[in-house]
């Protein structure tokens, strides 16, 4: 099941080029996206059939003319795995000599969870004159609370998956610091719940930046895979229902400016593309 958001927050199913509106049969409150999502991922098997029907008989709009929303509205807590491809260690060493550890020696580290906006939000630039890269990223999506759990049972406590763009300024400040400015981890373009994705350790990940391939990589190389990355963010502390994790990104990563327009695909996830602007002249 893909579920967006969408519009006025309202909650929808997306199938065949169409979202449907299932927010009455969720219980879902527009006036309150954060707590109805919250209650949607909780109570989600026993809402099922009702969505399921009402994604069949409800009302629905071409996708393309909606406006998508971040598919979780607000989120805790964001923890990201850093050096997490050989392959991208290789490419930070040699443009900025950075990267002498992977994730298996630095663990994941925390982003603001203001950073957090969707599919048709742009990247806001905060610096003219600093270099900030983009990041393919595969995201998920914590569905029920967890602590000390290891990573033969973290599927069980994934929601769903999405692509993810971690934005990253270039510099000798913490990586907390260069990633969690406004709009520096767009999400999208919905949530593909973890029973329609056959293994997220093996989805192929593009990025294009203009009509450029920058990012051409899969899962299937990640050092830490998704569930590793689960068992390593609750040993540290509690994963509640509502919480991100993004499991890294490839080699490829490159600058961005203003003009340019950013398009991530991922394989059995979907893709989205977002315009690049500077802050204050948006």
């Amino acid at each position: 099941m893909k579920i967006a958001i969408f519009n006025e927050d309202l909650l929808g199913i997306v199938k065949d080029g169409r979202v449907t509106d299932v927010s009455n049969a969720a219980g879902w409150d527009s006036a309150r996206p954060h707590e109805s999502f919250l209650s949607l991922i909780e109570q989600f098997d026993e809402l099922r059939e009702a969505i399921e029907k009402e994604a069949v008989l409800g009302m629905s709009y071409p996708l393309s003319e909606v406006t998508l929303k971040s598919p979780v509205p607000s989120t805790r807590k964001i923890w990201a795995a850093p050096v997490n491809y050989r392959k991208h260690q290789e490419e930070m060493n040699k443009m900025f000599n950075n990267a002498p550890r992977t994730i298996e020696e630095i663990a994941l580290f925390l982003k603001s969870p203001e950073s957090l906006s969707g599919p048709s939000d742009p990247i806001l630039l905060p610096y003219r004159d600093r270099r900030t890269d983009h990041e393919a990223e595969l995201g998920y999506i914590v569905g029920k609370k967890a602590k000390n759990i290891k990573e033969g049972d973290a599927k069980d406590y994934i929601f769903g998956y999405f692509a993810l763009l971690d934005i990253s300024i270039r510099g000798n400040e913490e990586r907390t610091w260069r990633k969690s400015f406004d709009t520096f981890t767009p999400i999208g373009p919905w949530i593909v719940t973890a029973d329609e994705i056959d293994d997220p350790n093996n989805l192929a990940m593009t990025l294009w930046v203009n009509d450029e391939v920058r990012q051409d990589g899969s899962t299937k190389h990640l050092i830490y895979d998704c569930y590793k990355c689960f068992e390593v963010a609750c040993n540290n502390m509690t994963l509640l229902p509502g919480d991100i994790i993004a499991t890294g990104t490839p080699e490829g990563v490159g600058p961005i400016k203003p003009g340019d327009r950013v398009r991530i695909k991922i394989d059995q996830v979907g893709e989205f593309s977002v315009d690049v602007k500077l802050a204050g002249e948006a």
